[in-house]
């Protein structure tokens, strides 16, 4: 495991900003940064980190923790649900086909938790008892298992992140009956493949969101899978103990930034505050744990600057 001062020495070589001249038309994410051409998008994976929607900073390596894990992802379900990936030049990069995105983002939840806005058990503890038309019993406890996984699809194209059931998004028409039927069917595949690898790895995959696109004519998964970023992962070995004790669990995902926040008094609304050297390195030391732990693999540290390594990747894909 990377020692807690490599960690530190290499608060200030991040990936803040991209800005790679002739490789295409740019747009800049929460996270990642995109050139797109014709047929693909060349995607950079910064070291940005957002919670309740808002962009905080820097956490080092966490651009190539998401890229590699996604990639590790991609290639582990690429037989079970078609995926967008062309190629990884990169450790922060990734090359994939362009595809028309469906304007919802779908949540499978196989647990109940959250601090967000959106999250189920922010919303239970609120009095809701129907989560995007899935019913909810009285008497849960945080953090516990749901008698069977649901999917809660968000909105996507906002300023925050909106609930909405199957029939609203039909209703508003942001998606037909078919084609939320076949994504679902989908993010059920690959949420239940994710939890059976997980625990083989000793690993709880809690939730995870999902981004759909439309690639000629299919439907396939794209953006990220079952990052940190967008996924939660408890350890299972102490997961009843402390469940029965009402304790929080040990995580290894985003939630402990978004927990911090939450305890500063931030979760979404006014000012963000200012993520601590202390807070971006144990950031980053879980990203990196949640890497090895998930894929058996050991983490590559490279010291060399970022943005000089990724800008000779992409060199490339100059047009």
């Amino acid at each position: 495991m990377i020692s807690d001062s490599v960690i530190r020495e290499q608060l200030t070589n991040v990936l803040d900003e991209t800005s790679f001249a002739g490789i295409g038309e740019y747009e800049k994410g929460k996270v990642r940064d995109s050139y797109k051409q014709d047929g693909k998008r060349i995607i950079v994976v910064t070291d940005r980190i957002s919670a309740f929607d808002c962009v905080l900073g820097t956490i080092p390596f966490k651009g190539q923790v998401l890229n590699q894990l996604a990639a590790f992802w991609f290639e582990k379900t690429k037989d079970i649900v078609p995926n967008h990936v062309i190629s990884i030049p990169d450790p922060n990069v990734m090359v994939v086909k362009e595809c028309e995105q469906l304007p919802l983002e779908f949540i499978v939840r196989g647990y109940i938790t959250g601090v967000t806005k959106t999250s189920a058990w922010y919303n239970y503890e609120q009095g809701v008892r129907n989560l995007c038309g899935n019913p909810l019993p009285d008497g849960l406890k945080k953090n516990q298992k749901l008698d069977h996984p649901i999917i809660t699809p968000t909105t996507k194209l906002e300023k925050h992140d909106r609930n909405v059931s199957k029939e609203e998004a039909i209703a508003e028409g942001l998606i037909d009956n078919d084609t939320f039927d076949e994504a679902a069917d989908l993010c059920f595949k690959l949420y239940n493949y994710g939890v059976e690898h997980a625990a083989k790895q000793g690993l709880i995959f809690v939730d995870t969101k999902y981004e759909i696109g439309r690639y000629d004519g299919k439907l396939v998964i794209s953006d990220e899978i079952n990052t940190p970023d967008s996924s939660r992962y408890w350890y299972m070995d102490t997961y009843q103990e402390l469940l029965d004790a009402g304790e929080e669990q040990r995580k290894l995902d985003k939630e402990y930034v978004r927990e911090w926040l939450a305890a500063q008094g931030f979760i979404g609304d006014g000012e963000a505050p200012v993520l601590t050297d202390e807070v971006r390195v144990e950031a980053a030391k879980r990203y990196i744990m949640a890497y090895e732990l998930i894929t058996g693999r050991e983490f590559v540290v490279t010291t060399e600057p970022v943005d000089e390594r990724i800008e000779k990747a992409v060199q490339s894909f100059v047009v």
